[in-house]
């Protein structure tokens, strides 16, 4: 059986990661969804949170048949080696992804050899779009329907109102 692993903070999940998602999916028998507590981002939602807006999210798109979302600390390769899991998926937007992806591709490889990464590209629709970046437009007041599902746009929108 091949697993593959998604890894990423998710904070929010988009319509790039879902696209990314949706073809990982389509190539291996069984696709993790990885959301880090382990970050250097500091995620707007809670762990449990991206988790379960990332469950919504498989589940509303039927995917749930080969996905599965989890949450990770800690080494993701050493979480690759507990799930079995052969591959760890990468998606890239722009060279500079590649840069910083290629580099971890290289500590991974060297930590466990046997595991490898596959760098997928975002799809021509999808390669602009941010957590970060649709995050800063919410706070703004901007219209993100064009880069989360309505599930992640109520979520991020009380997120942002309530701080809850």
């Amino acid at each position: 059986m091949k697993i593959a692993i998604y890894p990423g903070t998710f904070d929010p999940i988009t319509f790039g990661h879902l696209d990314i998602i949706k073809r990982a999916s389509l190539l291996f028998d069984k696709l993790i969804v990885a959301s880090a507590k382990d970050s250097n981002k500091n995620p707007l939602f809670s762990l449990d949170e991206r988790v379960e807006l990332i469950n919504q999210e498989i589940h509303y798109n039927k995917l749930q048949d080969k996905v599965i979302v989890m949450k990770f600390e800690g080494l993701l390769v050493d979480f690759a080696k507990k799930n079995q899991a052969q591959i760890i998926i990468r998606g890239l937007r722009a060279v500079s992804d590649f840069e910083y992806e290629f580099q971890m591709f290289g500590m991974n490889s060297k930590l466990e050899p046997s595991i490898q990464t596959i760098f997928l590209p975002a799809s021509e629709n999808h390669h602009f779009i941010a957590s970060k970046l649709v995050k800063e437009i919410a706070r703004l007041g901007g219209d993100i329907s064009k880069f989360v599902s309505s599930n992640v746009l109520v979520a991020l929108k009380h997120k942002i109102d309530y701080g809850s």
